[in-house]
Protein backbone atom coordinates (compact mmCIF):
# COMPACT_ATOMS: atom_id res chain seq x y z
CA UNK A 1 0.00 0.00 0.00
CA UNK A 2 1.69 3.01 -1.18
CA UNK A 3 0.80 6.60 1.08
CA UNK A 4 -2.05 8.39 -0.40
CA UNK A 5 0.49 11.55 -1.81
CA UNK A 6 2.15 8.53 -3.68
CA UNK A 7 -0.58 7.53 -4.94
CA UNK A 8 -2.23 10.68 -6.22
CA UNK A 9 1.06 10.99 -7.50
CA UNK A 10 1.05 8.24 -9.82
CA UNK A 11 -2.25 9.24 -10.56
CA UNK A 12 -1.44 12.63 -12.13
CA UNK A 13 1.46 11.28 -13.99
CA UNK A 14 -1.70 8.84 -15.48
CA UNK A 15 -4.35 11.39 -15.76
CA UNK A 16 -0.88 13.06 -17.70
CA UNK A 17 -0.71 10.35 -20.04
CA UNK A 18 -1.61 10.79 -24.02
CA UNK A 19 -5.09 8.55 -24.26
CA UNK A 20 -6.41 9.87 -20.43
CA UNK A 21 -5.63 13.92 -21.16
CA UNK A 22 -6.76 13.84 -24.70
CA UNK A 23 -10.21 12.13 -23.28
CA UNK A 24 -10.43 14.75 -20.36
CA UNK A 25 -9.96 17.18 -22.87
CA UNK A 26 -12.50 16.23 -25.27
CA UNK A 27 -15.17 15.70 -22.13
CA UNK A 28 -14.23 19.08 -20.50
CA UNK A 29 -14.58 20.55 -23.79
CA UNK A 30 -17.78 19.32 -24.76
CA UNK A 31 -19.34 20.66 -21.20
CA UNK A 32 -19.59 17.29 -19.62
CA UNK A 33 -17.78 15.47 -16.17
CA UNK A 34 -15.43 12.84 -16.57
CA UNK A 35 -13.83 10.32 -13.86
CA UNK A 36 -11.14 7.61 -14.00
CA UNK A 37 -12.74 4.98 -11.46
CA UNK A 38 -12.43 1.40 -10.22
CA UNK A 39 -9.93 -0.42 -10.50
CA UNK A 40 -7.22 1.88 -12.21
CA UNK A 41 -7.96 3.99 -8.76
CA UNK A 42 -7.34 1.26 -6.33
CA UNK A 43 -4.54 0.20 -7.70
CA UNK A 44 -2.48 3.51 -7.85
CA UNK A 45 -2.90 3.34 -4.00
CA UNK A 46 -1.85 -0.39 -3.81
CA UNK A 47 1.50 0.19 -6.29
CA UNK A 48 -0.01 -2.77 -8.50
CA UNK A 49 -0.08 -2.29 -12.63
CA UNK A 50 -2.47 -0.52 -13.86
CA UNK A 51 -3.66 -1.91 -17.15
CA UNK A 52 -7.23 -1.23 -17.92
CA UNK A 53 -8.64 2.04 -17.97
CA UNK A 54 -12.05 2.14 -17.00
CA UNK A 55 -14.28 5.83 -16.81
CA UNK A 56 -17.67 7.16 -15.72
CA UNK A 57 -19.31 10.23 -16.83
CA UNK A 58 -22.81 12.33 -16.67
CA UNK A 59 -22.91 12.27 -20.84
CA UNK A 60 -25.56 9.44 -22.32
CA UNK A 61 -24.21 6.65 -24.42
CA UNK A 62 -24.88 8.92 -27.40
CA UNK A 63 -23.56 12.04 -25.70
CA UNK A 64 -20.59 9.59 -25.32
CA UNK A 65 -19.63 8.79 -28.81
CA UNK A 66 -20.11 11.85 -30.40
CA UNK A 67 -16.85 12.83 -28.11
CA UNK A 68 -14.78 10.21 -29.06
CA UNK A 69 -15.59 9.44 -32.62
CA UNK A 70 -13.44 12.81 -33.18
CA UNK A 71 -10.24 11.30 -31.45
CA UNK A 72 -10.69 7.77 -31.24
CA UNK A 73 -9.46 5.33 -33.74
CA UNK A 74 -12.07 2.55 -33.14
CA UNK A 75 -15.05 2.69 -31.04
CA UNK A 76 -17.98 0.01 -30.56
CA UNK A 77 -20.82 0.04 -28.51
CA UNK A 78 -21.77 -3.67 -27.79
CA UNK A 79 -22.30 -2.42 -24.21
CA UNK A 80 -24.50 0.34 -25.38
CA UNK A 81 -27.62 -0.70 -23.53
CA UNK A 82 -25.97 -0.75 -20.20
CA UNK A 83 -24.33 2.72 -21.07
CA UNK A 84 -20.73 1.23 -22.13
CA UNK A 85 -18.85 2.53 -25.38
CA UNK A 86 -15.53 1.07 -25.95
CA UNK A 87 -13.16 3.07 -27.93
CA UNK A 88 -9.47 2.72 -28.47
CA UNK A 89 -7.30 5.93 -28.31
CA UNK A 90 -3.66 6.57 -29.22
CA UNK A 91 -3.64 3.17 -29.16
CA UNK A 92 -5.43 2.25 -25.73
CA UNK A 93 -8.30 0.92 -25.45
CA UNK A 94 -10.76 2.39 -22.86
CA UNK A 95 -14.62 1.96 -21.67
CA UNK A 96 -16.87 4.74 -20.87
CA UNK A 97 -19.77 4.47 -18.81
CA UNK A 98 -22.42 6.63 -18.28
CA UNK A 99 -23.68 7.14 -14.80
CA UNK A 100 -25.47 4.37 -13.33
CA UNK A 101 -28.79 4.11 -10.59
CA UNK A 102 -29.93 0.60 -11.41
CA UNK A 103 -33.05 -0.88 -10.02
CA UNK A 104 -32.73 -4.69 -8.98
CA UNK A 105 -36.17 -6.64 -9.33
CA UNK A 106 -34.65 -8.99 -6.36
CA UNK A 107 -35.04 -11.91 -9.10
CA UNK A 108 -32.31 -12.18 -11.59
CA UNK A 109 -29.00 -10.54 -11.55
CA UNK A 110 -29.76 -8.28 -14.62
CA UNK A 111 -30.60 -4.58 -13.13
CA UNK A 112 -33.16 -2.53 -15.14
CA UNK A 113 -30.42 0.11 -16.48
CA UNK A 114 -30.96 3.50 -15.03
CA UNK A 115 -28.80 6.07 -15.92
CA UNK A 116 -27.97 8.81 -13.14
CA UNK A 117 -26.77 12.35 -12.68
CA UNK A 118 -24.24 11.80 -10.08
CA UNK A 119 -20.58 10.44 -9.28
CA UNK A 120 -21.35 9.93 -5.82
CA UNK A 121 -24.35 8.39 -6.52
CA UNK A 122 -22.51 5.90 -9.37
CA UNK A 123 -19.46 5.15 -6.69
CA UNK A 124 -22.21 4.20 -3.96
CA UNK A 125 -23.78 1.29 -6.22
CA UNK A 126 -20.89 -0.41 -7.16
CA UNK A 127 -19.49 -3.84 -5.15
CA UNK A 128 -16.66 -2.55 -2.85
CA UNK A 129 -15.50 0.21 -1.54
CA UNK A 130 -11.89 -0.24 -2.31
CA UNK A 131 -13.56 0.08 -5.62
CA UNK A 132 -15.81 2.97 -5.16
CA UNK A 133 -13.49 5.44 -5.87
CA UNK A 134 -13.22 8.17 -8.90
CA UNK A 135 -10.28 10.64 -9.91
CA UNK A 136 -12.26 13.79 -11.35
CA UNK A 137 -10.66 14.99 -14.95
CA UNK A 138 -8.99 16.99 -15.49
CA UNK A 139 -8.94 18.52 -12.66
CA UNK A 140 -7.40 15.33 -10.57
CA UNK A 141 -9.76 15.33 -7.47
CA UNK A 142 -10.08 12.48 -5.60
CA UNK A 143 -13.74 11.21 -4.73
CA UNK A 144 -14.00 8.81 -1.92
CA UNK A 145 -17.95 8.85 -0.62
CA UNK A 146 -17.44 5.56 0.99
CA UNK A 147 -14.15 5.22 3.02
CA UNK A 148 -12.33 3.91 0.09
CA UNK A 149 -9.04 5.04 0.81
CA UNK A 150 -9.22 4.11 4.81
CA UNK A 151 -10.28 0.25 3.86
CA UNK A 152 -7.42 0.29 1.42
CA UNK A 153 -4.80 0.98 3.76
CA UNK A 154 -6.89 -1.26 6.52
CA UNK A 155 -7.11 -4.40 3.73
CA UNK A 156 -10.33 -4.61 4.18
CA UNK A 157 -13.37 -5.55 2.26
CA UNK A 158 -16.63 -4.01 2.37
CA UNK A 159 -19.49 -3.07 0.76
CA UNK A 160 -20.69 0.75 0.31
CA UNK A 161 -24.07 0.23 1.20
CA UNK A 162 -25.39 -2.13 3.75
CA UNK A 163 -24.28 -5.67 2.74
CA UNK A 164 -27.56 -7.23 2.77
CA UNK A 165 -28.68 -4.68 0.37
CA UNK A 166 -25.56 -4.94 -1.99
CA UNK A 167 -25.45 -8.96 -2.21
CA UNK A 168 -29.68 -9.06 -2.22
CA UNK A 169 -29.01 -6.65 -5.94
CA UNK A 170 -26.38 -8.21 -6.93
CA UNK A 171 -25.41 -12.19 -5.97
CA UNK A 172 -22.34 -12.06 -7.97
CA UNK A 173 -20.97 -9.75 -5.39
CA UNK A 174 -20.46 -12.64 -3.20
CA UNK A 175 -18.03 -14.19 -5.63
CA UNK A 176 -16.62 -11.13 -6.00
CA UNK A 177 -15.60 -11.10 -2.62
CA UNK A 178 -13.84 -14.15 -2.51
CA UNK A 179 -12.17 -13.45 -5.73
CA UNK A 180 -11.28 -9.68 -4.55
CA UNK A 181 -9.70 -11.02 -1.14
CA UNK A 182 -7.40 -13.83 -3.17
CA UNK A 183 -6.14 -11.07 -5.85
CA UNK A 184 -5.37 -7.95 -3.13
CA UNK A 185 -5.20 -10.62 -0.18
CA UNK A 186 -7.42 -8.55 1.69
CA UNK A 187 -9.63 -9.63 4.28
CA UNK A 188 -13.83 -9.43 4.13
CA UNK A 189 -15.29 -6.94 7.11
CA UNK A 190 -17.10 -9.23 9.49
CA UNK A 191 -20.96 -7.69 8.35
CA UNK A 192 -19.81 -8.43 5.10
CA UNK A 193 -18.92 -11.72 5.28
CA UNK A 194 -21.88 -12.51 7.85
CA UNK A 195 -24.44 -11.44 4.86
CA UNK A 196 -22.47 -13.34 2.38
CA UNK A 197 -23.35 -16.48 4.53
CA UNK A 198 -26.91 -15.45 5.21
CA UNK A 199 -27.83 -14.88 1.33
CA UNK A 200 -25.33 -17.98 0.02
CA UNK A 201 -28.73 -19.21 -1.39
CA UNK A 202 -29.16 -15.61 -3.68
CA UNK A 203 -26.06 -17.28 -5.68
CA UNK A 204 -28.45 -19.53 -7.57
CA UNK A 205 -30.06 -16.71 -9.14
CA UNK A 206 -26.77 -15.77 -11.48
CA UNK A 207 -25.73 -17.60 -14.76
CA UNK A 208 -23.34 -21.00 -14.53
CA UNK A 209 -21.42 -18.88 -16.94
CA UNK A 210 -21.13 -16.12 -14.51
CA UNK A 211 -20.18 -17.98 -11.69
CA UNK A 212 -17.89 -19.84 -13.67
CA UNK A 213 -15.92 -16.84 -14.62
CA UNK A 214 -15.50 -15.58 -11.28
CA UNK A 215 -14.39 -19.12 -10.42
CA UNK A 216 -11.79 -18.73 -12.81
CA UNK A 217 -10.24 -15.05 -11.76
CA UNK A 218 -10.16 -16.22 -8.45
CA UNK A 219 -8.17 -19.31 -9.14
CA UNK A 220 -6.15 -17.48 -11.71
CA UNK A 221 -4.80 -15.18 -8.63
CA UNK A 222 -1.51 -15.43 -7.37
CA UNK A 223 -2.97 -17.16 -4.09
CA UNK A 224 -6.31 -18.47 -4.41
CA UNK A 225 -6.53 -20.06 -0.97
CA UNK A 226 -7.75 -17.71 1.32
CA UNK A 227 -11.01 -16.82 -1.32
CA UNK A 228 -11.51 -20.77 -1.04
CA UNK A 229 -11.77 -20.91 2.39
CA UNK A 230 -13.95 -18.08 2.39
CA UNK A 231 -16.41 -19.77 -0.37
CA UNK A 232 -16.25 -22.75 1.70
CA UNK A 233 -16.85 -21.08 4.98
CA UNK A 234 -19.67 -18.51 4.01
CA UNK A 235 -21.25 -21.85 2.31
CA UNK A 236 -21.58 -20.65 -1.15
CA UNK A 237 -18.98 -23.30 -2.54
CA UNK A 238 -21.92 -25.54 -1.29
CA UNK A 239 -23.99 -23.76 -4.15
CA UNK A 240 -21.79 -23.58 -6.94
CA UNK A 241 -18.99 -25.75 -6.23
CA UNK A 242 -20.61 -28.78 -3.45
CA UNK A 243 -17.82 -31.43 -3.86
CA UNK A 244 -15.25 -29.15 -2.27
CA UNK A 245 -16.98 -28.74 1.02
CA UNK A 246 -17.57 -32.63 0.77
CA UNK A 247 -14.08 -33.00 1.05
CA UNK A 248 -14.24 -32.05 4.71
CA UNK A 249 -14.29 -35.64 5.75
CA UNK A 250 -15.03 -36.55 9.54
CA UNK A 251 -11.96 -38.20 11.19
CA UNK A 252 -12.36 -41.60 11.96
CA UNK A 253 -12.07 -42.73 15.89
CA UNK A 254 -8.43 -43.78 15.23
CA UNK A 255 -7.27 -39.88 13.14
CA UNK A 256 -5.69 -42.15 10.45
CA UNK A 257 -6.43 -40.24 7.23
CA UNK A 258 -5.86 -36.78 6.86
CA UNK A 259 -8.83 -33.91 6.09
CA UNK A 260 -8.66 -34.29 2.32
CA UNK A 261 -10.01 -30.40 2.00
CA UNK A 262 -7.16 -29.12 3.50
CA UNK A 263 -4.76 -31.64 1.15
CA UNK A 264 -6.22 -30.52 -1.52
CA UNK A 265 -5.81 -26.73 -0.53
CA UNK A 266 -2.17 -27.73 0.21
CA UNK A 267 -2.09 -29.62 -3.26
CA UNK A 268 -3.02 -26.24 -4.86
CA UNK A 269 -0.47 -23.85 -3.30
CA UNK A 270 2.31 -26.57 -4.11
CA UNK A 271 0.87 -26.64 -7.71
CA UNK A 272 0.94 -22.90 -8.00
CA UNK A 273 4.54 -22.88 -6.82
CA UNK A 274 5.66 -25.69 -9.17
CA UNK A 275 4.00 -23.91 -11.74
CA UNK A 276 6.25 -20.91 -11.72
CA UNK A 277 9.42 -22.98 -10.66
CA UNK A 278 9.53 -25.01 -14.04
CA UNK A 279 8.85 -22.59 -16.36
CA UNK A 280 7.63 -24.62 -18.79
CA UNK A 281 3.85 -23.44 -18.63
CA UNK A 282 2.77 -20.17 -18.83
CA UNK A 283 1.35 -19.11 -15.84
CA UNK A 284 -1.30 -18.76 -14.55
CA UNK A 285 -2.35 -22.27 -15.38
CA UNK A 286 -6.08 -22.75 -15.01
CA UNK A 287 -5.74 -26.75 -16.02
CA UNK A 288 -3.16 -27.21 -13.61
CA UNK A 289 -5.43 -25.38 -10.63
CA UNK A 290 -8.44 -27.29 -11.59
CA UNK A 291 -7.30 -30.42 -11.47
CA UNK A 292 -5.14 -29.72 -8.14
CA UNK A 293 -8.02 -28.11 -6.62
CA UNK A 294 -10.58 -31.38 -7.87
CA UNK A 295 -8.02 -34.37 -8.02
CA UNK A 296 -9.97 -35.58 -4.40
CA UNK A 297 -13.23 -35.36 -5.09
CA UNK A 298 -14.07 -38.48 -6.12
CA UNK A 299 -12.80 -39.66 -2.13
CA UNK A 300 -15.92 -39.26 -0.24
CA UNK A 301 -17.81 -41.42 -2.92
CA UNK A 302 -15.41 -44.23 -2.37
CA UNK A 303 -14.17 -43.58 1.52
CA UNK A 304 -14.54 -47.24 2.67
CA UNK A 305 -13.70 -48.21 6.81
CA UNK A 306 -11.52 -51.08 6.65
CA UNK A 307 -10.01 -53.67 9.56
CA UNK A 308 -7.64 -52.54 12.22
CA UNK A 309 -9.12 -48.60 11.52
CA UNK A 310 -7.65 -48.16 8.17
CA UNK A 311 -9.66 -46.06 5.61
CA UNK A 312 -9.13 -46.65 1.78
CA UNK A 313 -10.82 -44.41 -1.26
CA UNK A 314 -10.09 -47.63 -3.81
CA UNK A 315 -10.66 -46.04 -7.44
CA UNK A 316 -11.54 -42.36 -6.39
CA UNK A 317 -9.11 -41.62 -9.25
CA UNK A 318 -11.67 -42.91 -11.89
CA UNK A 319 -14.81 -41.62 -9.52
CA UNK A 320 -13.24 -38.12 -9.24
CA UNK A 321 -12.29 -37.48 -13.27
CA UNK A 322 -16.55 -38.68 -13.40
CA UNK A 323 -17.86 -36.17 -10.88
CA UNK A 324 -14.75 -33.31 -12.06
CA UNK A 325 -16.46 -33.86 -15.49
CA UNK A 326 -20.07 -33.60 -14.28
CA UNK A 327 -19.02 -30.29 -12.23
CA UNK A 328 -17.49 -28.38 -15.10
CA UNK A 329 -19.80 -29.14 -17.40
CA UNK A 330 -22.51 -27.66 -15.42
CA UNK A 331 -20.44 -24.31 -14.71
CA UNK A 332 -20.10 -24.29 -18.35
CA UNK A 333 -16.37 -24.80 -19.44
CA UNK A 334 -15.14 -25.73 -22.63
CA UNK A 335 -14.56 -29.41 -23.54
CA UNK A 336 -10.65 -29.01 -23.59
CA UNK A 337 -10.71 -27.98 -20.37
CA UNK A 338 -12.95 -30.84 -19.23
CA UNK A 339 -11.16 -33.07 -20.98
CA UNK A 340 -7.66 -32.17 -19.96
CA UNK A 341 -8.73 -31.36 -16.29
CA UNK A 342 -10.60 -34.84 -16.05
CA UNK A 343 -7.41 -37.07 -17.34
CA UNK A 344 -5.31 -35.65 -14.85
CA UNK A 345 -7.48 -36.83 -12.43
CA UNK A 346 -7.67 -39.57 -13.71
CA UNK A 347 -3.93 -40.27 -14.10
CA UNK A 348 -3.12 -38.50 -10.49
CA UNK A 349 -2.40 -41.71 -8.82
CA UNK A 350 -0.15 -43.91 -11.64
CA UNK A 351 3.14 -42.58 -10.43
CA UNK A 352 3.21 -43.57 -6.86
CA UNK A 353 3.21 -47.04 -8.40
CA UNK A 354 6.81 -46.06 -9.30
CA UNK A 355 8.02 -46.23 -6.15
CA UNK A 356 7.06 -49.92 -5.87
CA UNK A 357 9.53 -51.08 -8.09
CA UNK A 358 11.37 -50.08 -11.16
CA UNK A 359 9.06 -49.65 -14.18
CA UNK A 360 10.20 -50.90 -17.50
CA UNK A 361 10.55 -48.97 -20.44
CA UNK A 362 7.02 -50.17 -21.39
CA UNK A 363 5.77 -48.64 -18.51
CA UNK A 364 7.54 -45.12 -19.05
CA UNK A 365 6.59 -45.12 -22.88
CA UNK A 366 2.96 -46.02 -21.67
CA UNK A 367 3.02 -43.16 -19.05
CA UNK A 368 3.53 -41.08 -21.70
CA UNK A 369 1.64 -41.99 -24.16
CA UNK A 370 -1.30 -41.45 -21.82
CA UNK A 371 -0.98 -38.31 -20.62
CA UNK A 372 -0.59 -37.17 -24.05
CA UNK A 373 -0.15 -33.37 -24.43
CA UNK A 374 -0.70 -33.36 -20.36
CA UNK A 375 2.14 -35.03 -19.39
CA UNK A 376 3.69 -31.39 -17.61
CA UNK A 377 0.85 -30.52 -15.95
CA UNK A 378 0.87 -34.14 -14.32
CA UNK A 379 4.65 -34.03 -13.33
CA UNK A 380 3.66 -30.87 -11.23
CA UNK A 381 0.38 -33.12 -10.09
CA UNK A 382 2.16 -35.59 -9.38
CA UNK A 383 4.44 -33.61 -7.41
CA UNK A 384 2.38 -31.28 -5.40
CA UNK A 385 -0.16 -34.39 -4.24
CA UNK A 386 3.26 -34.92 -2.12
CA UNK A 387 1.68 -33.28 1.15
CA UNK A 388 3.49 -36.00 3.95
CA UNK A 389 5.27 -34.36 6.27
CA UNK A 390 7.69 -37.10 6.90
CA UNK A 391 10.86 -35.65 5.28
CA UNK A 392 12.00 -39.07 4.57
CA UNK A 393 9.47 -39.79 2.71
CA UNK A 394 8.55 -37.04 0.84
CA UNK A 395 12.28 -36.92 -0.41
CA UNK A 396 12.23 -40.55 -1.54
CA UNK A 397 8.84 -39.71 -3.75
CA UNK A 398 10.86 -36.62 -4.94
CA UNK A 399 13.83 -38.60 -5.97
CA UNK A 400 11.66 -41.05 -7.59
CA UNK A 401 10.08 -38.45 -9.51
CA UNK A 402 13.02 -37.03 -10.32
CA UNK A 403 14.21 -40.47 -11.72
CA UNK A 404 11.04 -40.67 -14.11
CA UNK A 405 11.66 -37.80 -15.57
CA UNK A 406 15.56 -38.58 -16.14
CA UNK A 407 13.71 -41.67 -18.16
CA UNK A 408 11.44 -40.00 -19.64
CA UNK A 409 13.90 -37.78 -21.35
CA UNK A 410 15.98 -39.62 -22.05
CA UNK A 411 13.77 -42.05 -23.87
CA UNK A 412 12.54 -39.42 -25.67
CA UNK A 413 15.95 -38.47 -26.93
CA UNK A 414 16.14 -42.17 -28.35
CA UNK A 415 12.78 -42.57 -29.93
CA UNK A 416 11.17 -39.31 -30.26
CA UNK A 417 8.66 -40.54 -27.44
CA UNK A 418 6.41 -37.37 -27.44
CA UNK A 419 4.93 -39.03 -31.02
CA UNK A 420 4.83 -42.39 -30.18
CA UNK A 421 3.30 -44.15 -33.04
CA UNK A 422 3.47 -47.46 -34.48
CA UNK A 423 6.27 -47.70 -37.81
CA UNK A 424 3.47 -47.92 -40.02
CA UNK A 425 0.28 -45.90 -40.61
CA UNK A 426 -3.40 -46.90 -41.60
CA UNK A 427 -2.44 -46.63 -44.97
CA UNK A 428 0.43 -48.93 -44.78
CA UNK A 429 -1.95 -51.31 -42.89
CA UNK A 430 -4.67 -51.28 -45.54
CA UNK A 431 -1.99 -52.31 -48.61
CA UNK A 432 -0.46 -54.71 -46.60
CA UNK A 433 -3.47 -56.65 -45.61
CA UNK A 434 -5.60 -55.73 -48.73
CA UNK A 435 -8.54 -54.43 -46.28
CA UNK A 436 -10.81 -51.45 -47.02
CA UNK A 437 -11.03 -48.56 -43.91
CA UNK A 438 -13.38 -50.28 -40.86
CA UNK A 439 -12.55 -51.78 -37.50
CA UNK A 440 -9.82 -53.94 -38.63
CA UNK A 441 -7.38 -51.38 -39.78
CA UNK A 442 -7.72 -49.85 -35.84
CA UNK A 443 -7.35 -53.37 -34.17
CA UNK A 444 -4.12 -53.84 -36.16
CA UNK A 445 -3.19 -50.20 -35.46
CA UNK A 446 -3.78 -50.77 -31.76
CA UNK A 447 -1.64 -53.94 -31.71
CA UNK A 448 1.38 -52.45 -33.45
CA UNK A 449 1.20 -49.46 -30.96
CA UNK A 450 1.39 -52.04 -28.19
CA UNK A 451 4.13 -53.93 -29.68
CA UNK A 452 5.51 -50.20 -30.02
CA UNK A 453 4.94 -49.50 -26.28
CA UNK A 454 6.55 -52.59 -25.02
CA UNK A 455 9.58 -52.59 -27.61
CA UNK A 456 10.16 -49.28 -28.92
CA UNK A 457 11.12 -48.47 -32.44
CA UNK A 458 11.96 -52.02 -34.29
CA UNK A 459 11.63 -50.48 -37.93
CA UNK A 460 9.42 -50.63 -40.54
CA UNK A 461 10.36 -54.39 -41.91
CA UNK A 462 10.18 -56.08 -38.38
CA UNK A 463 6.63 -54.25 -38.06
CA UNK A 464 5.60 -55.19 -41.15
CA UNK A 465 6.47 -58.58 -40.11
CA UNK A 466 4.49 -58.33 -36.58
CA UNK A 467 1.67 -57.23 -38.21
CA UNK A 468 1.34 -59.98 -41.28
CA UNK A 469 2.12 -62.79 -38.34
CA UNK A 470 -0.68 -60.90 -36.71
CA UNK A 471 -3.53 -60.67 -39.49
CA UNK A 472 -2.18 -64.69 -39.89
CA UNK A 473 -2.86 -65.66 -36.47
CA UNK A 474 -6.61 -63.84 -36.55
CA UNK A 475 -7.59 -65.70 -39.80
CA UNK A 476 -6.24 -69.10 -38.49
CA UNK A 477 -8.39 -68.02 -35.20
CA UNK A 478 -11.15 -66.83 -37.32
CA UNK A 479 -11.54 -70.45 -39.07
CA UNK A 480 -11.65 -72.22 -35.74
CA UNK A 481 -8.42 -74.18 -36.42
CA UNK A 482 -5.76 -73.80 -33.29
CA UNK A 483 -4.05 -70.42 -33.17
CA UNK A 484 -5.22 -66.95 -31.65
CA UNK A 485 -3.88 -63.31 -31.36
CA UNK A 486 -0.51 -62.89 -30.79
CA UNK A 487 -1.19 -60.05 -28.30
CA UNK A 488 -3.82 -62.51 -26.81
Amino acid sequence: MQSVAAALDRLGELAASPTVARLASAFEASGHELALVGGPVRDAFLGRPVNDLDFTTDATPDEILAIVKPIAEAHWDIGRAFGTIGAKITGETVEITTYRADAYDGASRKPEVVFGTSLDDDLTRRDFTVNALALRLPKLELVDPSGGVEDLMAQVLRTPAAPERSFGDDPLRMLRAARFASQLGFTVEPSTAQAMTDLAAEIDRISAERVRDELVKLLLSRAPRGGIRLLVESGLAERVLPELPALSLERDEHHRHKDVYEHSLTVLDQAIEYELERGVLEPPDLIVRLAALLHDIGKPATRRFEGGGAVSFHHHDVVGAKLARKRLRALRFDNDTIAAVSRLIELHLRFFGYTDGAWSDSAVRRYVRDAGDQLERLHILSRADVTTRNRRKADQLAFAYDDLEERIAALAEEEELAAVRPELDGADIMRLLGVAPGPVVGEAYRYLLEVRLDEGPIGADAATERLLAWWASREVAADGSPGGSPDA
